[in-house]
């Protein structure tokens, strides 16, 4: 049962999603041009990928630990599942994990160790600081969550000479209208959060939005940033080629017309709960949507790992 709530605390079932956007994002997005068959076998890129997981896994366990009486309030199963594993324990894992990555980025590069030291304080940082503040808090959650994806876009294209950046440019475009449309998904996921922990927060002395400026400002809010969306798909639709992954950007236009439709009905935390279920889905379905920019994938796996 400890190890089944370690699992819970980890979140252990969000990893492997989280090393498969980052693969997916690598050959598809980020660098296209190179062989599928070669990402796979970049042994340091590998190490990237592993230390951005276990980096945050023990994010999830130092805000595990700071949301511990918040919990009890807002997810009182889930918290009872988390207390098997005692505090002491959950910090002894939490500086482990921390000095395992450590060591795995010191054997990339002394940029890489920097990169993730600073990763690593920021989301402490967030987690026992910033996370209780409004609007500041919900962006420094969005940035974090997209921070292994930049680790990765960095690996590669330091290595591009200065004169070579001129011919990436239209790749760049479309790598920073993904990373918008993403930024914005869980920024409006986070705020969806704040509405649906409004009790557990007030108990606790959190500022979020929803408690500062009342749950109407919030919605407010949230109907902006999700229309905003609208801005990086039609980038991604009608300026660059996305191949059939436009069919899935079709189809988020149309659930977020249903969102908003709903989030202005709702009131309770079941239904707020419903609306974070949704872009929990619309973000994991992106994953797995990705493989569309070319979906020969599909039926010649083995062509598009030798793909030059």
């Amino acid at each position: 049962m400890k190890i089944i709530s370690l699992f819970s605390v980890v979140r252990g079932y969000n990893i492997p999603i989280i090393i498969l956007a980052q693969y997916l994002s690598a050959i598809f997005i980020l660098a296209p041009e190179k062989r599928a068959l070669d990402i796979l076998l970049d042994f340091n890129l590998f190490i990237l990928v592993f230390a951005s997981s276990l980096t945050i896994a023990s994010g999830y366990i130092i805000n595990n630990f700071y949301d511990n009486q918040k919990d009890l309030i807002n997810r009182p199963n889930k918290s009872m599942l988390d207390r098997l594993v005692s505090q002491k324990t959950k910090l002894s894992v939490y500086f482990t994990l921390n000095f395992i990555v450590a060591l795995m980025a010191l054997f990339v590069s002394w940029r890489v160790f920097l990169f993730f030291s600073a990763y690593i304080f920021f989301i402490w940082f967030y987690s026992h600081k910033i996370k209780k503040y409004p609007i500041v808090g919900n962006l420094t959650a969005a940035v974090l969550a997209v921070l292994p994806f930049f680790a990765i876009l960095l690996y590669f294209y330091t290595r591009i000479p200065f004169e070579d950046i001129e011919n990436y440019k239209r790749q760049l475009a479309v790598i920073f209208a993904h990373a918008a449309f993403l930024f914005l998904l869980l920024l409006v996921r986070e705020m969806i959060k704040d509405l649906e922990n409004l009790r557990g927060d007030l108990a606790n002395d959190y500022k979020t939005i929803p408690i500062v400026y009342g749950e109407e400002i919030s919605k407010k809010v949230i109907t902006i940033l999700t229309l905003l969306t609208v801005l990086p798909i039609y980038v991604l639709i009608e300026i660059y080629d996305v191949g059939y992954m436009d069919i899935y950007f079709y189809i988020c236009l149309i659930i977020l017309i249903f969102f908003l439709l709903y989030l202005w009905k709702s009131n309770t935390k079941v239904q707020f709960l419903v609306l974070h279920n949704v872009l929990k889905f619309l973000i994991v379905a992106g994953v797995f949507c990705i493989v569309l920019i070319n979906p020969t994938v599909l039926w010649h796996g083995k062509r598009l790992l030798l793909m030059i």
